[in-house]
């Protein structure tokens, strides 16, 4: 079945199970699986016999809309030469509407939502999943496709699947964060096992894992440096934040168990003239015990087009995360963010932060409140002197860029594919 050829959001409805595939924001003209890279585009593609543009299919625990990061910025970028299903957990919610919403994102990144009733099992739950997954393959005419894996947790209803070939991003080390899933571990031992190559979005995951995997790679967070520099030029003020006072000090990302409240409070408490703007969605923990002093002004989530506007404004840029389990592979991508900014840095001593930024002197470390601020000091009093250490700065990030990220990691793709072709292994 081919649905939406001759009308906009004709929906599929799997009358078996009780479900429909919602299409959103379709071209009206062509079905889907006419929304591919044009003929021009294919041929452009490096060893295209080996890669034969495969369509893209992602499970991730992450929102496509919440904050834009890692899988936003690789995915955007895949979605250029070929389709992109990003499929994100369940939307759990009462009521029996079970369906799968489907929209076209600005990217071309095709964001796929289960919607299913909150009374179901766990066991349930996966069952319909894998049974929506295969109904979306077949309506979406995806044949030859590549499965990329943020979540191990999807493993348990896309075993049954034959990609091309099975990419796995470790970005993160679930299982330390908090509500992990007692099963995550188990699933990412059996993800490694069938996955051709792996990625790690740090040095320390990747020597945390590397004997686990015989082509895995590191791949620390990049940075798309001429969105970020625009806040070395901006001069009008967000709304929200043109009447806090300086100095000012900022941190933007997501407010959850990683981040280290005390820290925030104390330095509020040391310096109660300093200024703190917290930009993010806060998640995962009760907002009731963040600190409340005046001097912290908790701005809300921004887009990543407002960002640059925000940093701005700052004197300083923080990296205020604890040090526990959850933090301990983390190579947060607001780093370079910060300094392709042309703001000074502050960052407790998380492990990819030290090595190799701390290192180089291009981002200062404290490990508590007191040196936090001693920090702190000593950049405001330096003031305009800072060239030299701007200039080691725009040397070091010279040649990081999501792009040449993405270059990276789709060779090694090209080269796990032409292994597999050559050994005819298949699922």
């Amino acid at each position: 079945m081919s649905p939406c050829e001759n009308s906009f959001n004709n929906n599929y409805r799997n009358n078996g199970a009780g479900w429909e595939i919602r299409f959103t924001s379709l071209d009206t003209a062509r079905s889907l699986s006419q929304l591919a890279p044009p003929p021009k585009v294919r041929a452009n593609l490096s060893k295209e016999s080996a890669l034969d543009t495969p369509d893209l299919v992602c499970l991730s625990h992450l929102r496509w809309n919440f904050v834009y990061q890692r899988p936003q910025h690789l995915l955007s970028r895949c979605a250029k030469n070929r389709r992109v299903f990003f499929v994100e957990e369940p939307v759990f919610s009462a009521g029996t509407d079970w369906r799968l919403d489907v929209s076209i994102h600005e990217s071309g990144v095709w964001v796929v939502v289960p919607h299913l009733s909150d009374e179901i099992s766990e066991e349930t739950g996966q069952k319909i999943q894998q049974e929506m997954l295969n109904d979306l393959l077949k309506t979406a005419e995806i044949q030859q496709y590549i499965l990329w894996y943020y979540t191990p947790m999807a493993v348990s209803f896309t075993n049954h699947l034959k990609p091309v070939a099975v990419v796995y991003d470790c970005m993160d080390e679930l299982s330390a964060f908090q509500g992990a899933h007692p099963q995550l571990k188990a699933n990412e031992s059996e993800l490694l096992k069938r996955a051709n190559v792996v990625f790690t979005g740090g040095h320390s995951l990747y020597e945390a894992k590397q004997h686990q995997h015989s082509n895995i790679h590191a791949f620390p967070s990049s940075i798309e440096k001429e969105h970020f520099a625009k806040a070395r030029y901006f001069v009008e003020e967000p709304a929200d934040q043109k009447d806090i006072p300086h100095p000012r000090l900022g941190f933007f990302g997501v407010i959850d168990e990683r981040m280290d409240i005390e820290l925030l409070r104390g330095i509020a408490e040391a310096k109660p003239d300093w200024h703190l703007a917290i930009i993010g969605p806060v998640v995962k923990i009760d907002r009731a015990i963040l600190p409340n002093n005046p001097n912290i002004h908790y701005l809300g989530g921004k887009s990543y087009q407002q960002l640059p506007e925000y940093l701005a404004g700052w004197d300083i840029a923080m990296l205020p995360f604890a040090i526990n389990e959850s933090t301990k592979f983390i190579s947060p991508t607001k780093t370079p963010e910060y300094l392709a900014a042309g703001k000074p840095v502050i960052s407790t001593p998380i492990r990819d932060v030290v090595h190799p930024y701390g290192e180089k002197g291009l981002v200062r470390i404290a490990s508590n409140a007191s040196e936090f601020v001693a920090c702190a000091e000593e950049i405001l009093k330096e003031g305009a002197d800072s060239t030299s250490w701007l200039d080691e700065v725009d040397e070091f990030l010279a040649d990081n860029s999501w792009d040449s990220t993405w270059g990276e990691m789709l060779g090694l793709i090209e080269s796990a594919l032409e292994v597999r072709s050559k050994n005819s292994v298949s699922y």
